[in-house]
């Protein structure tokens, strides 16, 4: 399909209204459970978003030393939420940034061995990992779809009419149109369910009204970083698990894009993450780490130029700079954008199942990796609960239904086909994955 400017721009957008939502909600957890006051608030919401754009760049721009070259969006991780807060409400914000700047440090330093473990993620393991990521994001679209999760009216008939009629018309738009209309299918259906949920009074412009018309990311805006050893321990472990889950993303975009990555391109790609951490310890931002949703919009709108996704990040640089544009894509309500959700969440559960397609079920070793790893995913997601009670530390790892779904599918896979040796050089052959 040949792209306009204009087309490139809006597709731009789309890919920026579908990450915006879950990109803004990190900031808004840590500052409030911080304690930040509503400027500092304001700062960190919009140096996340221009972050979010300056790691996207990096990430889509493929050269010698960094950058995958797939059409990647990068944002902050939901894995970080925790540990930030404990780690602030212990040892004080600038041990936050250490923290991450340290993180990052050792990203980059781990990139190229990191990347040499390529044979830990067959298909098994990769299809495996994308369906867990979209099975513990449908909650989150589910939440929204009723009002988000504490709205007064949670559930309520407005609600439901807005999100079934935002993903309906979405359909509809997939089932009667074709070429370019298709392709923007979530922004349009964003749009309309918006001036639609205007009419039940539920979009509100005071965001807009009370934001700065113009910011800059300042270097250590809340001071100099401080440097803990258990903070450090915590945030390293983060960015490790982070990896893991940018690993499933990049295979899933590799096979989109009908190009799977080697261990070369993993290896810029962890470095373009761990530049990312830097700078956002820097500006006192945040982890960035890569967003499964919008791997759905891709293969919704079936456009994979890079040019799109250049386009987002310079949306997102600009939305992070002018706080006034930023705050306008805070008026699409949680009803509106859970019913958008719906239909992206739920292709990237179905690319996961696609990806499964290639191996060998008649083994029931394999079945059993995916059965373990995504039963796991899901557990941890309905019943958060679980581990409760174990060291702070251990819970970084096990709270979060897409890591410990990732780390069982990798054990699992390791106790069963890699102890193998050649049993293991079959399976890779038969599911056309190289063998390292």
């Amino acid at each position: 399909m040949k792209l306009s400017g204009g087309k490139i721009a809006s597709l731009g957008i789309q890919h920026v209204l579908a990450m915006y939502a879950g990109a803004v909600i990190v900031p808004l957890i840590v500052g409030g459970s911080l304690g930040l006051t509503s400027e500092q608030l304001t700062y960190l919401v919009s140096v996340d978003i221009f972050m979010c754009g300056v790691a996207t760049i990096l990430q889509v721009w493929k050269n010698r030393f960094f950058g995958i070259g797939l059409p990647v969006v990068l944002g902050c991780t939901f894995t970080a939420v925790a540990p930030m807060i404990e780690i602030g409400n212990q040892y004080g914000i600038p041990s936050i940034y250490g923290a991450i700047l340290v993180s990052g440090a050792v990203v980059l330093l781990i990139a190229k061995h990191f990347s040499k473990l390529i044979k830990f993620f067959p298909p098994v393991v990769t299809g495996s990992v994308v369906t867990i990521i979209g099975v513990t994001l449908i909650p989150v679209a589910v939440g929204n779809m009723a009002g988000g999760e504490g709205s007064p009216d949670y559930g309520s008939p407005e609600n439901i009419l807005l999100s079934f009629g935002t993903l309906l018309l979405i359909l509809a738009i997939f089932r009667f149109f074709k070429g370019f209309v298709r392709s923007i299918a979530i922004l349009l259906g964003l749009i309309a369910g918006t001036a639609a949920a205007s009419f039940f009074g539920k979009v509100d412009f005071s965001a807009v009204r009370e934001a700065d018309v113009f910011q800059v990311a300042q270097p250590f805006y809340f001071g100099l970083p401080e440097f803990h050893l258990a903070p450090i321990l915590m945030m390293t472990i983060v960015a490790v698990v982070s990896l893991v889950e940018s690993t499933g993303v990049y295979f899933a975009l590799g096979d989109i894009c009908d190009k799977r990555p080697d261990d070369r391109d993993l290896t810029r790609g962890y470095r373009s993450e761990g530049i990312a951490i830097l700078l956002g310890g820097i500006v006192n931002s945040f982890p960035y780490t890569t967003f499964s949703q919008n791997v759905g919009l891709i293969q919704l709108s079936g456009v994979k130029s890079r040019n799109v996704i250049y386009t987002a990040g310079a949306f997102l640089i600009a939305l992070g700079s002018v706080p006034k544009l930023g705050a306008l894509t805070t008026i699409i309500p949680a009803s509106v954008l859970g019913g958008a959700m719906m239909a992206m969440f739920g292709m990237v559960i179905a690319y996961g199942i696609k990806m499964l397609s290639t191996v060998d079920f008649s083994k029931q070793e394999n079945l059993l990796v995916m059965a373990c790893s995504i039963g796991m995913g899901l557990g941890v997601t309905v019943a958060p609960d679980l581990f409760e009670r174990l060291p702070g530390a251990l819970q970084i790892i096990t709270s979060n239904g897409i890591v410990i779904g990732s780390l069982t599918a990798i054990l699992l896979n390791l106790i069963f086909n890699l102890t193998r040796g050649k049993g293991m050089e079959a399976q890779l052959a038969a599911e056309n994955v190289p063998a390292k």
